[in-house]
């Protein structure tokens, strides 16, 4: 997905500092939302709970919009139209419709319910998103990855992956990036990354083991769920720092709940992001501009959509202080 807002922000983000509570209970700090609409007056919104100011990474996650359930008979649904990307990757995960991707690479996928599609750009990539017509319910989630210094110019790439579900205490577990619950994705990742699915049942609880170098991110897409000790609700994230063995979750709704858990090692480069362009500086940001401007090579070119291309919009007149997460005590 493209971050369509017509003014946007250059981000500096640094890596988290690690940090847990004395009781040898997980800390658990809460991130909101906002609101950003992507486009018109029939525009779909999006929940967008990273980058913000409390927290610009988790891990290498460095990215998420939140969406729907959105009813594309009132909303124009998604329609994005060829745009690029650098220096990262996009993940893609629904939980309700159907999206069309076409890319430069050549790639011609649907994203559908608990499959994984996931996108590199590295140098440079460009791509389409599409909701179908069959689509009249779309929900879901995009996430984004930065890449390490040594990778941000790897080729452009594609996977598409549909992990299996594993069940454990009530809870239903799709792993699609990293390990989890005695399962691991086969798609390949630039740094040590954590991405699944949990469902749960009504007020099921299920603690699992995960990695002690991770700093992880629990968002909550239906029901109440408590992260540790404290409750998150609907589109809240919770931020748990690096240190704790085991995360516990507990659906407190009466109807079943469902979250998705990000985790990696907390991430130890600076970088600038603006809008779909990640670099080390504001110089690679006007370079990638311009080379998308004047159709470059380095994004090639979207084959099937009917339409144009994105313009970029207009730089900023300075660049932006950077933007750090706060220490953790």
């Amino acid at each position: 997905m493209s971050n369509v807002e017509t003014k946007s922000v250059e981000v500096r983000c640094g890596a988290a500092v690690d940090g847990e509570r004395p009781d040898g209970v997980p800390r658990v700090d809460v991130l909101t939302p906002r609101d950003v609409p992507l486009g018109g007056p029939r525009a779909m919104t999006v929940r967008r709970t990273l980058p913000q100011r409390a927290r610009t990474l988790i891990g290498a996650w460095c990215f998420a919009d939140h969406y729907g359930p959105d009813d594309v008979s009132e909303t124009d649904g998604m329609d994005v139209a060829p745009h690029p990307h650098t220096g990262l990757q996009t993940v893609s995960w629904l939980f309700t419709g159907e999206i069309e991707h076409r890319d430069s690479l050549g790639s011609h996928a649907f994203v559908r319910p608990g499959e994984l599609n996931l996108m590199t750009g590295g140098h440079g990539i460009a791509h389409s998103e599409v909701s179908t017509p069959r689509t009249t319910v779309l929900h879901g989630v995009q996430l984004w990855v930065a890449l390490p210094e040594e990778h941000r110019h790897t080729a452009r790439d594609f996977h598409h992956h549909v992990p299996e579900p594993v069940r454990v205490d009530g809870a239903e577990i799709r792993v699609f990036l990293g390990s989890l619950a005695g399962v691991t994705s086969p798609v390949p990742a630039f740094t040590p990354l954590l991405g699944a699915e949990i469902a749960l049942q009504p007020h099921a609880t299920v603690t699992l083991a995960v990695d002690r170098g991770f700093e992880h991110g629990l968002l909550v897409d239906r029901g109440d769920v408590r992260l540790a000790d404290v409750l998150l609700r609907p589109a809240e994230l919770g931020y748990v720092p690096p240190g704790p063995g085991t995360l516990t979750l507990t659906n407190d709704s009466d109807g079943p709940a469902r979250t998705l858990l990000l985790g990696g090692t907390p991430f130890g480069e600076e970088i600038v992001m603006w809008w779909n362009f990640i670099g080390r500086n504001h110089e690679d940001i006007v370079k990638a501009r311009e080379e998308w401007q004047e159709s470059s090579d380095r994004f090639g070119a979207v084959e099937g959509y009917p339409g144009d291309r994105l313009p970029a919009p207009a730089l900023p007149r300075a660049s932006i202080k950077p933007r750090r997460n706060p220490p953790v005590h």
